[in-house]
């Protein structure tokens, strides 16, 4: 994401009245945190090939210049932080593995950013189904609009060709498994916090939806229309003071996911 040094005045004023009240509702849970105990849970972020390989010329600055890595590692040991200080669940430290790694099968839930860049491997096919029909959960986020929808899409169907995209919606308990979520938030990116909106790229309307096992339990949730990512990376700016109330909003719904994925 590209980053920016002006906050237009009026845009902040206004968030700014809400980071007290969004900011202390975030702290409490809705559920005792001693439900939790016994639970392990570490943030597993894919390295992923992407469309933006072929024809890239040249060697790469750094590993952050590719899709898969964005908002890391601050989103992952921020959201890693979080999690450990308001339950009882048992938080790992942050890796970065492939598909192909031996070491997938140890980890239940997995993480995917900018999906619609991804460009899954034949062989790495058949690995993310089993993976996904055996408990494992992926994640995506941080994708926008039409575009990037039909793009993600794709790669979702040569994996699940038979299985249908759902909308999860309150009273879906991913909703009140932890905290009481009244309904989906829309974090805004950096970017588009600056330039005074929610949206990018066209998504206007934010969406949580979902591919399901056979059970109905969520194996692929999809946070589409919303940047998860740069509300957790970005808590501990202090420079944008404005950001907090979307930080507080992003911290309570991804934990709301992982806290579902870890008791479903």
């Amino acid at each position: 994401m590209k980053r920016f040094s002006l906050l237009p005045f009026a845009f902040c004023l206004a968030l700014a009245a809400l980071v007290l009240s969004i900011a202390a509702e975030a702290q409490v849970p809705a559920l005792p945190n001693d439900r939790l105990a016994g639970l392990q849970w570490t943030f597993v972020r894919i390295r992923y090939h992407s469309w933006s390989e072929e024809g890239r010329g040249g060697p790469r600055m750094a590993y952050w210049e590719d899709p898969w890595a964005i908002d890391g590692p601050a989103a992952e040991q921020n959201l890693s932080r979080r999690i450990k200080s308001v339950t009882a669940v048992e938080v790992g430290d942050p890796v970065v593995l492939e598909l192909e790694d031996e070491r997938l099968w140890q980890y239940p839930w997995i993480y995917m950013v900018e999906p619609s860049n991804l460009q899954l491997r034949d062989t790495e096919v058949p690995i993310l189904r089993e993976f996904l029909m055996r408990g494992g959960t992926l994640t995506l986020d941080d994708f926008h609009g039409p575009y990037e929808w039909d793009l993600t899409v794709r790669q979702l169907r040569r994996v699940f060709p038979e299985r249908e995209i759902v909308e999860l919606q309150p009273p879906h308990p991913i909703f009140t498994c932890f905290y009481r979520i009244e309904k989906y938030p829309q974090i805004p990116g950096l970017g588009s916090f600056f330039s005074g909106r929610t949206w990018e790229k066209g998504g206007f309307q934010p969406h949580l939806r979902a591919i399901l096992d056979d059970t109905g339990r969520p194996m692929v949730l999809i946070n589409w229309n919303t940047d998860m990512g740069d509300g957790v990376e970005w808590s501990n700016a202090e420079e944008y003071p404005g950001y907090v109330p979307w930080t507080a909003l992003a911290y309570r719904m991804w934990i709301n996911e992982v806290v579902y994925t870890l008791t479903h």
